[in-house]
């Protein structure tokens, strides 16, 4: 190995020459004659064979004096020291941003210039990093090497795991000094904090839509992008993200694995029993900055918000008028339905009635108590008389 200044690390065997003790050590493999009798892993040397044998007999020799977390190599050890001295020597020209490793600031420059050399074979997918490739091939072959011993859940990710089994001891040692919510991982209290701060600090260049955490405007952009590698294959949509055709794909299975403890109903997604359970427990998160009026569900905040803004983002494809709301329009419409026809499914009708009564299948009138749906708005009038548990006069 040659330590001068360029920092140039050379192959004992074959004399290459690497700038990164890494890319030397990888290369090393190359010429491997020694092999583990337990996991069959070819190594180069007696000596990488010996400390590899660390990892069979959980031997953590080298010990760090101020926390006691063991490592099987020195050099790890060397680069965990760097978390408590909280130095960062590598330093990005362009953000300024510090890094305790050097190969770490160099995955970090990709983030700059955009280059993205991990590409996937399957749906050319391109990565900054070989190990997000390695983890993203995984939603292709559908592994989940990861397996929760409790209750047997399996996850693509370790990470993924350890933040599952969080959940099984119920510990919420993070709490959100504004409003003393709990947590039981850091980087949930810290996606909950920005719902406090406001800031969106990352913004599209395209469209200026602002968002929290960079990784959403990497999402985001794909939007932007003709590119759509996620295909049903069932009717051969696509789509940009994988997350997306997951959840077309319950239009196909009709799945609804998220069930209500309260009222047994079903759901299609987590995120859409979350909203339910608001209705049990009577929460309306959903707060209007502008007059305090609160509500369970973020698409009636939404729609409530476009009464102080002006907006009106419903618009008639017929005549070009705009609503504020999404029943407004659909009760427009009608105006353009002389002939009885339905503008959404080109169903005809020969009353006015009639076709009133279809336009309800399309977006039915739905109780905000338990979610069940009718067909006629008096309908529901009467129903939720059941839950006050008054009587018609």
């Amino acid at each position: 190995m040659n330590n001068s200044k360029d920092k140039t690390y050379v192959c004992d065997v074959c004399s290459k020459e690497f700038s990164n003790i890494y890319h030397l050590k990888q290369h090393a493999v190359s010429h491997a004659k020694e092999v583990c009798e337990i996991c069959n892993k070819t190594l180069a040397t007696k000596n990488s064979l010996k400390i590899h044998l660390f990892v069979h007999a959980e031997v953590k020799p080298h010990v760090c004096e101020i926390c006691n977390k063991g490592y099987t190599v020195k050099n790890n050890l060397k680069f965990h020291l760097l978390t408590h001295t909280k130095e960062k020597p590598h330093v990005c020209e362009v953000c300024k941003r510090g890094f305790t490793l050097k190969d770490s600031l160099k995955k970090h420059l990709l983030t700059h210039t955009k280059e993205k050399p991990h590409v996937c074979e399957i749906c050319h997918g391109a990565f900054t990093r070989k190990s997000s490739l390695k983890s993203h091939l995984l939603t292709h072959t559908k592994e989940k090497p990861y397996s929760c011993e409790i209750c047997d859940k399996g996850f693509v990710k370790k990470t993924d795991l350890d933040e599952h089994l969080i959940n099984h001891t119920k510990d919420k040692t993070f709490t959100c000094e504004i409003c003393n919510l709990t947590f039981s991982q850091k980087n949930h209290l810290k996606r909950h904090f920005h719902t406090h701060i406001k800031e969106k600090p990352y913004v599209c260049e395209i469209c200026n839509k602002a968002f929290a955490k960079k990784i959403y405007l990497n999402r985001h952009f794909l939007i932007h992008g003709d590119k759509k590698p996620h295909v049903c294959d069932f009717c051969s949509k696509e789509y940009r993200l994988i997350t997306h055709l997951k959840k077309h794909m319950i239009i196909h299975t009709k799945e609804k694995p998220y069930v209500c403890e309260v009222c047994n109903r079903g759901f299609a997604q987590q995120g859409t029993l979350k909203e339910h359970m608001y209705i049990h427990t009577k929460e309306k998160p959903y707060v209007c900055e502008i007059c305090n009026r609160a509500f369970n569900k973020r698409g009636h905040l939404k729609d409530h918000s476009h009464t102080h803004t002006k907006e009106r983002p419903y618009m008639c494809e017929i005549c070009n008028k705009a609503f504020s709301h999404k029943s407004t329009l659909r009760n427009h419409l009608l105006t353009h339905s002389k002939n009885g026809g339905c503008n959404i499914c080109s169903k005809t009708f020969s009353e006015i009635s009639d076709l009133q009564k279809h336009l309800l299948t399309h977006e039915p009138p739905i109780c905000e108590i338990c979610n069940r749906t009718f067909s006629k708005r008096g309908n529901l009038k009467k129903h939720l008389l059941t839950h006050t548990k008054t009587t018609l006069i």
